[in-house]
């Protein structure tokens, strides 16, 4: 197959994944702005005025960027797992599968979907923070290039997720118990340096800080973590992901069992 065609495909799955986002925008859309909302009320307005300032920023401005890196990461993980795991369900992936589209472009295309509506769900949450408060972009490259790979590594890992998950209740599993106690802990609410030196060495094996963090970074200019290692650790995890996708449609896991 060529890469002109191999174009067309991704472009369809893009499109198919886009109208089924907005013809049910309600459903995808509106729930992580109204949740976002909450926290920015009761995190952010009522516990934020006992907290005072965290970093040398108002508490509302310090967790603005880790509420809205939270709902790329759970809405670009959940779209591509719901979206892959109802194309197996409904058994209209065989007809991809014998179509003369690769395994790479499925898996594009997928990705890719998740990432859109990941973006998409994040500039109405930045819209919602910004009814609460007031952000300034420090460094633009850094805050779109960290939510762009940060988007590809949950919409890569919902993916796998969606090959191994048999029933609709394992789509769930891996969000209610891996994904909200991990981004919880990210430091979305609160700086590790906080915490003692134990429990920050602890943190530091959390990739959601690293993610957290550089976003942060990219809003506010400042960081926990060094940037330089937020880079590697995210194109590391694009790079294996990927090919754990790969590898996993040409076996056919999941799948063709």
């Amino acid at each position: 197959m060529n890469v002109a065609l191999n174009l067309v495909a991704v472009r369809t799955i893009i499109r198919k994944e886009m109208i089924r986002v907005l013809r049910i925008w309600v459903q995808t859309i509106v729930p992580p702005a109204i949740t976002m909302t909450l926290y920015f009320i009761i995190f952010g307005n009522l516990i934020g005025r006992r907290i005072g300032s965290m970093g040398g920023f108002d508490y509302m401005q310090y967790i603005a960027p880790g509420l809205i890196m939270m709902s790329v990461i759970t809405t670009s993980y959940g779209n591509v797992v719901s979206s892959f795991f109802g194309a197996k369900f409904s058994r209209h992936i065989e007809e991809m599968l014998i179509s003369p589209m690769s395994n790479a472009t499925i898996i594009v295309g997928h990705v890719s979907g998740g990432v859109l509506r990941g973006l998409l769900v994040g500039l109405v949450v930045t819209v919602v923070a910004l009814f609460f408060t007031r952000l300034e972009v420090a460094h633009p490259l850094i805050m779109i290039s960290i939510v762009l790979l940060s988007s590809i590594v949950f919409s890569l890992a919902g993916f796998i997720n969606a090959v191994f998950a048999k029933k609709f209740d394992d789509i769930s599993i891996v969000p209610t118990f891996v994904l909200t106690p991990l981004t919880y802990l990210g430091g979305v609410f609160y700086s590790i340096s906080m915490l003692p030196e134990f429990w920050q060495n602890v943190s530091r094996a959390n990739p959601i800080l690293y993610m957290v963090n550089a976003f942060r970074y990219g809003i506010l200019g400042t960081s926990d973590i060094s940037i330089g290692h937020a880079y590697v650790i995210l194109v590391v995890f694009v790079v294996l992901l990927f090919s754990a996708c790969v590898w996993l449609m040409r076996k056919g896991i999941g799948i063709r069992e």
